[in-house]
């Protein structure tokens, strides 16, 4: 299935190739839980993803042993998704960036973040 999203002012958005997306994730790490993000359970390929635009538009942030990069737009803030050094070319997708989905109506499955990484 093609789903479509974009950061909340449009400037960066994208596409990708998934099964029918019907369960999620959600960490409580001190930055998930700061974004308060519900993220795809499973992650995308670089051949499944797309950034269709705004590649100058995107921002990453590191924190700690910088493993993952937390790319967010520098207009609106939003974080679209992330790749990280454990899994590169591989994508996890902020749901509530991909268009006609309702993230909290997803089976959601709850991570340790704070205490297991």
């Amino acid at each position: 299935m093609k789903y479509t999203g974009s950061c909340h002012c449009k400037a960066v958005q994208f596409e990708f190739e998934s099964p029918p997306i019907t369960d999620a994730l959600q960490c409580n790490c001190s930055i998930c839980i700061r974004k308060n993000a519900i993220m795809s359970k499973h992650c995308v390929s670089a051949q499944q993803f797309t950034l269709l635009s705004g590649k100058d538009d995107l921002n990453t942030y590191h924190w700690g042993d910088h493993d993952v990069n937390h790319h967010f737009c520098k207009h609106c803030g939003i974080y679209p998704f992330h790749d990280t050094l454990y899994q590169p070319g591989e994508y996890r997708l902020n749901l509530g960036c991909v268009d006609n989905l309702e993230p909290r109506e997803l089976t959601i499955t709850y991570f340790d973040g704070r205490n297991e990484l």
